[in-house]
Formats: structure tokens, sequence, C-alpha cells
């Protein structure tokens, strides 16, 4: 790696879910990749190199194919310290350009990984979690690397609220003065987790935030295992998977199976638990003056919780507003080294 690459640093908002792994870098662009990998090598041969889909790396001794596998779990504990999610994080600075680059990054936790009950850090958890992603990651095809030479770590949905009270456009950096000492509540609905974060007087209120171990991909396990179920499977691929939760159908055995109802079953298990849970933490919501949703789940699921709250709204390209707080944190608020 250069000298200049090394003084020149890239500052990015790194969102390495368990779902999608989303980059924010400061040019404006916003990448996000699949976080699916697999332990091991691929064994696949691209007949076409301009069509390779599956890149492996290297880490810990372990080799990990990441792109378009049936991946390994990521919804585990100790996801966000694995070698699995440091090839994941490398292929998205990969794809991000940045091979080859000295990185800056702010990532995230889930509230209840970052927080404990009394609002004290989880020191340990934290430290951990910057430690991991310095760990080195080579490339087996001999591609450079991305090095990650500064880390720093916040909970995830608390990015969100960074994203809503710091505007950074065309004409600089702006504080939204009228959105920073006004209640706000953030819902970020995930891949695993799903995490409530209230803001009020620059402080975070810990008795309305927490985390719920429930997203997106609990869907998916449900669609999953009912098709399997239907059709006498002992395995379904991610891609199936993913298919029939978008489409309503699958194709197995040569024939388009409508899985509508399985579907729509799966969704309405799930939507009913996050809205119980999210009127638990925060009640009626009256005294908020905004109830934000981000993430993933608040794309998925527009249409189901689009009226929860009267005072509620979805963030601008939600999926990405905590990579994006992420990147504006780690730009004017924490001390960045130079």
């Amino acid at each position: 790696m250069s000298d200049r690459k090394i003084e020149n640093p890239t500052s990015i908002g790194l969102d390495d879910g368990y779902a999608f792994t989303k980059v924010a870098l400061p040019d404006g662009r916003l990448i996000a990749i699949p976080s699916r990998a697999l332990i091991g090598r691929a064994n696949v041969t691209w007949l076409n190199g301009s069509e390779q889909k599956v890149f492996e790396y290297e880490t810990d001794d372990t080799v990990f194919a990441v792109g378009e596998v049936d991946g390994e779990p990521t919804h585990f504990d100790g996801y966000p310290f694995s070698g699995l999610n440091r090839a994941i994080v490398q292929h998205a600075l990969h794809e991000a350009g940045l091979a080859g680059r000295s990185v800056h990054a702010v990532s995230g936790l889930p509230v209840s990984s970052f927080y404990l009950k009394d609002g004290s850090q989880r020191l340990e958890v934290v430290e951990r979690k910057q430690a991991s992603l310095k760990q080195p990651v080579q490339a087996v095809d001999g591609r450079q690397s991305a090095a990650i030479a500064f880390h720093e770590v916040i909970p995830e949905a608390l990015a969100a609220w960074y994203d809503h009270i710091i505007s950074d456009t065309n004409e600089g950096v702006q504080l939204e003065s009228e959105r920073l000492g006004v209640p706000v509540a953030v819902v970020d609905i995930g891949g695993r987790t799903t995490d409530f974060v209230v803001v009020a007087d620059q402080a975070v209120r810990h008795k309305s935030s927490g985390s719920l171990r429930c997203g997106l991909l609990d869907l998916k396990r449900q669609v999953a295992d009912a098709i399997r179920g239907r059709f006498d499977l002992e395995e379904l691929s991610e891609r199936v998977t993913e298919d029939a939760v978008r489409n309503g159908s699958v194709r197995l055995f040569g024939k388009n199976h409508d899985v509508a109802d399985q579907v729509r079953d799966a969704r309405r298990q799930l939507v009913e638990r996050l809205h119980a849970e999210t009127q638990r933490q925060l009640g009626r919501g009256a005294e908020l003056e905004r109830i934000l949703f981000v993430g993933g789940g608040a794309v998925a699921l527009a249409d189901d919780i689009r009226d929860w709250f009267p005072n509620q709204a979805l963030a601008p390209h939600p999926a990405f507003a905590k990579a994006r707080g992420m990147l504006k944190y780690l730009r004017y608020v924490c001390q960045e080294p130079a």
C-alpha cells in the first residue's frame, strides 16, 4: 500500500448488518451488498470472468466465499466479531472501490448490545467490535485489501438520529437546530433485530430504548420452513426463499407454485409482533415530536407500518439512514485522527 493512500484515508459509514452490509461514502455514493458468505472455497469456475459473482477472502487462516452463495447464518451473537463479518465487510469495501485504501470507519451495534440496562456502555463488547474489523483480511485472488486504520462504534439506531439532525449538502454542513432539542424516537427494523432509541434534550432515554430480537430474517426463515414442509424438502436456497418472499411464488421441480398465503401469514405474524413491541416501548408516542422509521425492514414493511402513529415518518432512503448517520458522526462529531 502506498504512502499516499495511508496519508489520505477515506472516511465511511459502515452499517454491517445481519441481512445487508451498507457503506456510505463522502462523495454521496451508497453501496449495499447482501451479508452472505460461505466458509471455505466456492468451488466455482467462471466461464466469463466479467460475470464473476463470488469472491474469496482469507482472515484468521479461514477462507470465505462472498457473493451469490447460500451463505452461513449471520443471526448469531458473535457475528459482529467474526471472520464471516470481516470477509463480508472487506467485499463491501472492494465493491465501494476502496481496495488498497486506508479507511476510517464508524460502524454500529444493536442498542442492547451497546448499552447495559443502566445506560452504561458494554465496553468489552464495543472494544471487541472495534478491534475485530481492524484485523487483516486478504483477497485470495491477490487484489489489494482495504485496511481499516480507525474504527469507532456507536449504537445503530442512534446513527439514524445523527442522520436526522445533521444535513450535509452542497451548500455545506448544517445542524438542524429545530430537531436537536425535541424528543425523537428512532425505530430501526433490521434483519435480526429491531432497535428503539428515544433521544430528548440530546440524551438517550433508556427507559424507552432497547432491542427486540426480531426482524426480516425471521420472515424469510418462516417462509422457508413453510415451503420445505409443504414440498417435503430438506433444504431451500436463500435465493429461492428471497424470490418467494418478493414474488409470492416459488419455482420447484420445473414449475411455478403459489406460496402467497405462506408469505402473507409470515408477514402478518412479524408485523403484529413488531407493532406490539413498538407500542410497549413508545406507548402512543404523544409527547414525541417525531417517530422515525429506518432500516431495510422499514422499506419492506412500509405499507404495513405506515399508520401506526400520527407523528411518524419514514426516513429518506431509510435502508441507508444508519450508514449516512455513521459517516456524519465520523466527520462532524467524533475525534477522527488527522
